[in-house]
């Protein structure tokens, strides 16, 4: 039997003021105009968050199955149907050992991904990732990782200067696996060669990156003028002033900008004290930092907050739409069985009232509890 969600419902084209969504199943069977509907809820797709190291107090950067369901659960909650398990840099052993513990999440749809964020990062722009894990890619790691994860691995950030780094860009998108160019100090011709190679992710732009010079434009720069690469926002007014969310925002356009939470198991929890990859994190006010020399670690943001923020820092409702669902299941390669209101693809959507605060999830045909 067909269930029928109506209201103002935002798709890839723009907003149905009058609108409703048909269902049946886990497919949408209809998007249409439905004149006898008055000042409904906004209907959003389901978020895709590409970015995230945990929420709810807990961690996927442990490898712990457990802890991965449970930080699944409370960014579902928060309107996020589909996204990445991101690992920080660590020793192999820890990375082979989260493949194996969160390829069955994968495959049972907890999660859409793992998404390693290092260890083959810069040691100078490496931010909160712990510079004692960090080195150049591994062929012979990577291979294992594939092999392992049968498919479970959809993501790697790495740094483009770093040996190595062009081959395993090649070998990781022969797998079809994305690579993203983060926590660089590449040169603007080194990131260049990186997207050359395959590469088709900027990771949390401007964040952990050589800045812009105009002598030196630097990997944002390339990144944000790369017409097949997808830039990763963090609109929490942290990472990013919102003059810089929106600059990037125009100039990639809203097919190009993906927001993600790069969130933290803080996300959802009091302030106090946490940990990320072996090191100590505060949070105050919000906001996470390494308890050692003060460089942010992660957020506390949620997707559902962070298109409150992009709305509000002026971003229209339909682009931020694109953003938080559209580009970033593109992104990863399942936009076409997600990440948009559209005939055909998996029923995810997120049920907002008039502030933008979440009313009800779905995922799959089926509502949240």
């Amino acid at each position: 039997m067909a269930l029928r969600v109506n209201g103002k419902v935002v798709t890839p084209t723009g907003v149905i003021r009058q609108g409703c969504v048909e269902i049946n199943g886990d497919r949408i069977t209809a998007v249409a105009e439905y004149p006898s509907v008055r000042d409904g809820h906004w209907i959003l797709p389901g978020f895709v968050d590409m970015h995230t190291h945990g929420g709810g107090g807990h961690t996927f950067t442990t490898g712990d199955a457990g802890q991965a369901r449970a930080a699944a659960a409370f960014h579902l909650r928060h309107g996020t149907t589909t996204l990445l398990a991101s690992l920080v840099s660590s020793p192999f052993d820890l990375m082979r050992d989260a493949t194996a513990a969160y390829a069955p999440l994968v495959r049972e749809g907890v999660l859409a991904g793992i998404h390693f964020e290092g260890p083959y990062l810069s040691s100078v722009r490496c931010g909160a990732q712990n510079p004692e894990f960090l080195r150049d890619p591994s062929f012979d790691e990577l291979t294992e990782l594939i092999e392992l994860g049968d498919g479970a691995v959809r993501m790697v950030t790495l740094a483009p200067e770093r040996d190595g780094a062009l081959e395993a860009v090649k070998l990781l998108t022969a797998h079809r696996v994305v690579v993203a160019v983060g926590h660089t100090d590449a040169t603007y011709d080194e990131t260049r060669a990186a997207v050359a190679a395959g590469a088709s992710v900027g990771t949390h732009l401007f964040n952990g990156m050589r800045p812009v010079h105009h002598r030196e434009p630097g990997p944002v720069v390339a990144l944000l003028a790369a017409p097949n690469v997808v830039c990763e926002l963090v609109a929490d007014g942290v990472h990013l002033h919102d003059g810089m969310l929106t600059f990037a925002t125009s100039v990639a356009g809203p097919e190009r900008a993906a927001l993600i939470t790069d969130a933290m198991a803080a996300a959802g929890m009091p302030d106090g004290g946490y940990e990320l990859g072996g090191q100590a994190v505060t949070v105050a006010a919000g906001v996470a930092r390494l308890t050692s020399d003060g460089s942010i670690a992660g957020s506390t943001l949620t997707m559902d907050a962070a298109l409150r923020h992009a709305v509000a820092a002026g971003i229209p409702i339909a682009d931020a739409a694109r953003m938080v669902a559209t580009t970033p299941a593109r992104a990863i390669n399942l936009g076409d069985r997600l990440g948009a209101l559209q005939v055909g693809l998996r029923a995810d959507l997120v049920v907002l009232d008039d502030d933008l605060n979440v009313v009800r999830v779905m995922r799959g045909g089926s509502w949240v509890d």
